[in-house]
């Protein structure tokens, strides 16, 4: 039987839902803003040598470990091109600097041949990749385990250096979280990801891609089936179940339907849903959220000095240690952007920017993945599709686009359609 759905937020969870769901029923999606996408945003910059497409928040995808995104490019007919992925950090108070992409990277401060700290962090990268992969096997069926990255580091007695300068900063980096945040990371869950995308070796690394034209280019044909329906600068402020469906109130107005699908985050979720079950509101409390400041801006000075440790991603460790993640993105090697001027977006480095450079300033807020939030991941079936609202997000899975779409296909499947 054909149904009214309404989609709340258009970020690549709620469009993929709306997508896969569109042939089978009648979609209504909400978007509070006045674009579709979320955290995928493609902004036009017009400098002086022409005009260029840089996204700020999605950029990247990898073929090893986003099927189902990238398998949705495909049957949308959107073109991938190779991206280049290469890490790099600059610690202020140690003056230190190095990019991992290669030996002469690494050592782009010459004075680090002979500096014993920086080949025990060398060391202890090689011994962290075979011990952590070793840990990922023997307890890869125990999702349970109750044990943080920093305890874990702590027992196996990881230098300061690694810790502080390595695996510290790359987790950061990923996740957009600070450095405490860090500390309280699930081991399970971090050991997991960084097997799955080959942050455990060397050479066996999947190869990345970026869309051309920009993140943005899925919006419109992933959302071509439901266009109608989509109504942005569209609030909703509340959901309650009624006997015969769901009143959602939106912009003071409301409306019922059939179902829900609730593609916002997990905090904005359970402040919408006016009966909230208990289960509900202990589940879905289990999330926790981080607000970034993100800024695209063409400042090179933020970059590592050295130009030979200047990667895709750098990250900044200031003298003064800031509650947020400090990371640029390089988007001329990210997104293989030609020009003469360097686009860069960065987290939480509002103090170190020239504002005279800045371009656009955005905040995304990202998941804050923890023990607790593990535990409410496990329970999605508990209370997704219960009196007709279901719950739909990256959020329970590792907070990417692959795992946006995943969510959606596993909603779809609760709908009876089979993608």
């Amino acid at each position: 039987m054909r149904k009214k759905i309404a989609v709340i937020g258009s970020g690549i969870s709620g469009l993929a839902s709306a997508h896969f769901l569109s042939s089978h029923h009648d979609i209504t999606l909400f978007e509070k803003d006045s674009r579709l996408g979320g955290h995928t945003h493609t902004v036009d910059v017009e400098v002086e040598s022409g005009r260029y497409a840089v996204d700020t928040g999605f950029i990247v995808c990898n073929d090893r470990n986003y099927p189902h995104f990238m398998g949705l490019m495909d049957k949308l007919g959107l073109n991938l091109k190779k991206s280049i992925m290469s890490f790099g950090v600059r610690v202020e108070e140690k003056d230190l600097e190095y990019n991992g992409t290669s030996i002469n990277a690494l050592f782009c401060q010459r004075k680090n041949f002979i500096n014993p700290s920086f080949y025990r962090m060398i060391f202890d990268i090689l011994r962290f990749n075979r011990e952590a992969t070793r840990h990922y096997l023997e307890t890869k069926d125990d999702q349970d385990e109750g044990k943080t990255l920093e305890e874990y580091l702590k027992e196996n007695g990881y230098s300061e250096e690694f810790t502080e300068a390595y695996i510290m900063p790359m987790g950061a980096a990923i996740w957009s979280c600070s450095r405490e945040e860090m500390r309280k990371f699930p081991l399970a869950f971090f050991v997991r990801f960084f097997h799955h995308h080959g942050l455990l070796t060397i050479d066996e690394r999947p190869q990345w891609y970026v869309l051309e034209g920009g993140s943005r280019s899925y919006l419109e044909p992933l959302s071509q089936n439901f266009k109608a329906g989509i109504r942005l600068n569209s609030k909703v402020t509340s959901l309650k179940r009624l006997p015969h469906g769901v009143e959602v109130t939106v912009n003071g107005a409301t409306e019922v339907f059939d179902e829900v699908i609730c593609a916002s985050h997990a905090d904005e979720t359970l402040a919408l849903l006016d009966d909230a079950t208990p289960i509900e509101r202990e589940v879905l409390s289990g999330f926790e959220y981080r607000p970034n400041d993100v800024i695209l801006h063409t400042d090179i000075k933020i970059l590592p000095k050295k130009t030979m440790a200047h990667a895709s991603w750098n990250y900044f460790l200031p003298r003064k240690h800031l509650a947020h993640v400090a990371v640029t993105y390089h988007m001329n090697i990210l997104q293989g952007i030609k020009s003469p001027e360097t686009f860069l977006v960065s987290l939480n480095m509002q103090d170190y920017i020239d504002p005279s450079k800045i371009i656009k300033r955005i905040e995304y807020s990202h998941p804050v993945y923890s023990l607790n939030s593990m535990k409410a991941q496990a329970r999605w079936e508990e209370v997704s599709g219960s009196n007709r609202v279901h719950f739909c997000g990256a959020y329970w899975g590792n907070g990417f686009h692959e795992d946006g779409v995943k969510s959606a296909l596993r909603v779809a499947r609760s709908f009876g359609v089979e993608v």
